[in-house]
């Protein structure tokens, strides 16, 4: 059963510390588009920071690129989705909400919550119609069929397109990837569980090219792969599986695909997709295009069009499952503390610097250690309210280290470093407070 008081707490959370905002709050809001604050917008980059140093810094094997979010037309046509991009959309003549027609078992009935849609006497629900997720728009200053294009959908076909580029001006031989992380838009029926599952979404796509008949073993290798990768942010590793996708679930274009699910409050969900693609996408491109695709082998003497793996990532949906995976409650001194748990390397905040007094030469001492770490990492500055209150504040938004100034600290140059989870202390030396805590970033 879905934990809605947890989701609850979150979100509450997220906006009074500023991790996400709803988007034109204001005006009322728009549905299922958020804002990320100064925290958020720190946690979300930090997750697509250490991707990015896992899939391109770390390897000589993979490209990046930052292709276009508006692209010729004629690339949906070839990718199928201005064919098959749909869902099947029901609407109920009663209350006029809509549901998508395949996931009406998962929804509640908006006159009766405990109901299905459809269940409740006063239901009146339509035949399914086929519904296109992509957002149209048009390019230039007539609005007409001749000028429409689309926000993509995904982020791949932009790697697609330029495989050839990218291959003749790396120098790079199959097997080889490229990475992309950019901005994807689908007008989904049924958005929601806060960030999860939004409009407009951040998408963290590798598409790896390789040989016919080793696409298989490349297949295996990513999967292990990206799974080390969600330990290694942090993520409880029971609380993630493998999702195999059955012959009714495979897309038209996979020949073999996997989910990295986690045990959301509301379920198991997809986090990540790993996909053996084939050589459906270049395929179709080169039929579409009426450009050659195929690479010349040349120690092989011969020619193929690579088979695709591809490994596909919601940046949004990654940073809401270490939002939900880090929050912790417990009771300290008769009150619940509650604390996000962030591996350091992805938390927002690295160390906070507080002054135990505002007196006593503590803050000024206090404001040249604060902006000595700030140099090195971010770090946040706190003075205000009793030190218990601000260890509280710094345990919500994640920071690991608090680092305290105090009497000793004149006398002898030691600080008080106050670790979040098991809110133990040491002391030590201001010279060697840098060092020390970029050794516990990961």
């Amino acid at each position: 059963m879905a934990d809605t008081t947890l989701m609850e707490k979150l979100v509450s959370l997220c906006k009074r510390r500023g991790f996400v905002f709803q988007s034109s709050e204001i005006y009322g809001g728009l549905g299922s588009v958020w804002d990320y604050g100064p925290l958020g917008v720190e946690l979300k980059k930090n997750v697509k920071d250490r991707w990015w140093r896992a899939m391109v810094h770390a390897r000589d094997d993979i490209e990046g690129i930052d292709a276009a979010i508006l692209m010729h037309p004629r690339v949906w046509e070839a990718s199928g989705h201005v064919a098959g991009f749909t869902d099947p959309l029901v609407d109920c003549k009663t209350c006029k909400a809509r549901f998508r027609a395949d996931k009406v078992q998962d929804a509640q009935c908006p006159q009766k919550p405990s109901k299905k849609p459809g269940e409740h006497s006063t239901c009146q629900l339509t035949e399914p119609r086929m519904f296109n997720l992509m957002f149209k728009t048009f390019m230039g200053p007539l609005e007409e069929q001749a000028a429409v294009v689309y926000l993509r959908p995904e982020t791949a076909q932009g790697i697609y397109v330029n495989y050839q580029n990218v291959l003749n001006a790396s120098r790079q031989k199959v097997p080889f990837g490229i990475a992309q992380i950019g901005k994807a838009f689908r007008n989904e029926i049924t958005p929601g569980n806060f960030i999860f599952r939004t409009r407009e979404f951040e998408q963290m796509e590798m598409q790896f090219f390789v040989k016919p008949g080793t696409d298989q073993e490349w297949f295996e290798r990513w999967r292990g792969w990206r799974m080390e990768w969600h330990h290694a942010i942090g993520l409880t590793p029971a609380r993630l599986r493998w999702h195999p996708h059955g012959p009714g679930e495979l897309a038209h274009y996979a020949k073999a695909a996997y989910d990295i699910e986690y045990e959301f409050p509301f379920g198991w969900n997809e986090i990540e997709g790993i996909h053996n693609r084939s050589d459906f996408d270049l395929g179709r491109h080169q039929e579409y295009s009426g450009k050659k695709l195929e690479y010349f082998d040349q120690a092989a003497n011969e020619r193929y069009l690579p088979c695709i793996v591809e490994t596909s990532a919601g940046a949004d949906r990654v940073t809401l499952t270490l939002l939900v995976d880090a929050y912790h409650e417990d009771e300290v001194e008769g009150e619940t503390r509650v604390a996000l748990r962030f591996h350091p390397s992805v938390a927002p905040i690295k160390a906070a610097v507080l002054p135990l007094v505002k007196k006593e030469g503590m803050p000024e001492l206090a404001d040249r250690i604060y902006h000595d770490l700030k140099r090195q990492f971010p770090c946040f500055y706190d003075d205000s309210g009793a030190i218990g209150r601000r260890y509280r504040r710094m345990d919500e938004a994640g920071t690991p280290f608090c680092c305290t100034i105090d009497g000793q600290t004149l006398q002898d140059g030691t600080v008080t470093v106050r670790e979040r989870d098991a809110m133990t202390q040491v002391r030590v030396h201001q010279d060697q407070l840098g060092g020390w805590v970029r050794e516990r970033l990961g």
